[in-house]
């Protein structure tokens, strides 16, 4: 009888340890394609302090590599809100140090690469290994659901009919901030804005089609679209695809896959566009659009941002955390203006110059020294919203929450909790009743 068993787990530990071997290999080729398009994005976006020396190749594949060993983890956490934070934070880090490399930006750059590398880990830890489920005290009924659902279509429509009256242009996404300044939303506004455009808009999009409601997810769909001549924000624009591709994925994937080619297949098509661009395959009309959006933009800016802040920040006082609105009146700032501003003000490039919870919370405000005691703190944060939505169906997680694991990479912290509405978040994922769609999941490795 113990042979039997013995011979029926065989099978499923062989399966595990393959998805794990497969998962690590694909993460590692997801790394060298990373590094392969930093190199074309440093050839074509020079001016903005991009550099690269072929010299300085073969001791950056050291690091990268050492780097790497870190990914390992992924293969044995659970699915859950932190693996997918986890993972685009690690895979804007590893970007970081593979320009850290290169940065002929004055700072010590010694010091920022090991604070980079001790952030990513003290961050992991927390985010990918806490996740067991809080006590549901209180969750809603299926109806009560479907009322909430409608309120959320309700409030959108209402919020983008009000911002509409404020502003409503269509306007190509290079000329965006030759109109940004344009825009003067109340306070208010502004906050229901980010709530329902990252965090109400998905999950109800994300409980649409867990439910089958195909017309309602739809709806939900064109709503978030519509903020895009209203906000003339890149991330309006590219919400709604992003949630429709990250559904195609997690359909035809299991989840720690779907991550990884949701970074691994834009980054590829970007590389293999401006290759054939080189080759005089194709004209740049065809290839530089998507490359700059997508390689330059979407990846290379968030690790980018990295650079700068270490710069800056090296020759400027820290912030103390002053940045944040409820504590600034109780710390003496030495910056007025926001932190973008502070930025985009020292390099004149790119708009303003928003960053990760790494480059604000970290080394914004305690320096590259301090930054991992933030970063595992931020990670603690993380860990909060994997306990409150555990037992929820994965694809349901991994959707749901795409918009603000996306905002994590070019957003603070602090911000994303309380103006983008992952705290709001966190709570909906508690009371969403854990039959909701069918299945009660678990988050097997």
């Amino acid at each position: 009888m113990e042979n039997l068993t013995e011979q029926k787990q065989t099978p499923i530990l062989d399966l595990q340890i393959g998805k794990r071997r497969g998962l690590i290999l694909l993460n590692g080729i997801l790394i060298a394609v990373s590094c392969i398009s930093l190199v074309y994005v440093a050839h074509y976006y020079s001016d903005y302090y991009i550099s690269f020396r072929p010299s300085g190749v073969p001791s950056a594949i050291v690091l990268i590599a050492a780097f790497a060993v870190i990914s390992v983890l992924f293969a044995f956490a659970g699915n859950s809100f932190g693996y997918v934070v986890g993972f685009y934070s690690y895979a804007m880090l590893t970007g970081y140090l593979w320009l850290n490399s290169f940065s002929e930006l004055i700072y010590n750059h010694r010091l920022a690469g090991l604070s980079a590398a001790a952030s990513a880990i003290v961050f992991l830890l927390p985010a990918l290994f806490i996740s067991a489920p809080v006590r549901q005290v209180y969750a809603l009924s299926l109806s009560a659901l479907d009322r909430l659902l409608t309120l959320i279509l309700l409030l959108s429509l209402a919020t983008i009919l009000v911002g509409a009256s404020y502003s409503f242009k269509f306007v190509s996404i290079e000329n965006i901030y030759n109109h940004r300044h344009e825009l003067g939303f109340p306070v208010f506004l502004n906050y229901v804005i980010g709530l329902t455009s990252n965090a109400l808009l998905p999950f109800a999009f994300a409980c649409f089609v867990g439910r089958g409601n195909i017309w309602r997810a739809g709806a939900a769909l064109f709503l978030l679209l519509l903020f895009y001549p209203i906000t003339l924000s890149k991330l309006a624009l590219f919400t709604p695809f992003w949630l429709v591709a990250m559904l195609a994925l997690s359909r035809y994937f299991d989840f720690k896959l779907a991550v990884t080619l949701s970074l691994l297949v834009p980054i590829s098509v970007g590389l293999l566009l401006i290759i054939l661009y080189q080759q005089e395959i194709l004209p740049s009309s065809m290839t530089m659009p998507y490359f700059g959006l997508v390689n330059f933009r979407m990846i290379a800016i968030p690790s980018l941002a990295m650079d700068y802040y270490n710069s800056f920040f090296f020759n400027h006082p820290v912030t103390n955390f002053c940045q944040i609105g409820l504590l600034k009146p109780f710390v003496a700032c030495p910056y007025q203006e926001q932190l973008a501003n502070v930025i985009y003000n020292a390099f004149g490039i790119g708009g303003q110059f928003n960053a990760s919870l790494f480059a604000t919370e970290g080394i914004a405000s305690v320096g590259a020294l301090f930054a991992p005691v933030t970063a595992f703190a931020a990670g603690l944060v993380i860990a909060i919203g994997n306990r409150l939505s555990a037992g929820l169906q994965p694809q349901f997680i991994l959707i749901s929450g795409a918009i603000l694991a996306q905002a994590l990479l070019n957003v603070p912290l602090t911000t994303v909790l309380l103006t983008h509405g992952a705290g709001v978040l966190f709570v909906l994922w508690y009371i969403t009743p854990r039959d909701a769609f069918g299945v009660t999941a678990t988050a097997a490795p």
